[in-house]
């Protein structure tokens, strides 16, 4: 069975590859998910439906997280760039060219 995960050989990748392109996989997936339940509880008519739907974003949400914790672990580099971005004041361009410019 193949992934569409992997754009190489997934035999030729190492292990520390082929659990990053997971990664990054659930974390597409939680994003997805993310938007789903947007969606969904805009157009939500039944009230305890719709905070059933908002508490299981929420929790997308917390694994969107963890998954992005986790691949900024392994990638110092982008979590420098993120943390001149997130839960920074100002305007969200400049402040990624002042994160990319830490790293070049």
């Amino acid at each position: 069975m193949g992934f569409d995960q992997y754009h190489e050989p997934p035999e030729e990748l190492s292990a520390s590859t082929r659990t990053f392109a997971r990664m990054i996989t659930s974390l597409t997936e939680e994003a997805e998910a993310i938007g789903w339940y947007e969606q969904r509880i805009s157009v939500e008519k039944d009230k305890e439906a719709k905070a059933i739907m908002k508490n299981a974003q929420q929790e997308e949400m917390k694994h969107f997280g963890m998954d992005l914790e986790f691949l900024l672990r392994k990638k110092p580099e982008w979590q420098t760039i993120l943390k001149a971005v997130l839960f920074v004041k100002g305007n969200i361009i400049e402040n990624a060219k002042k994160g990319e410019e830490k790293v070049e």
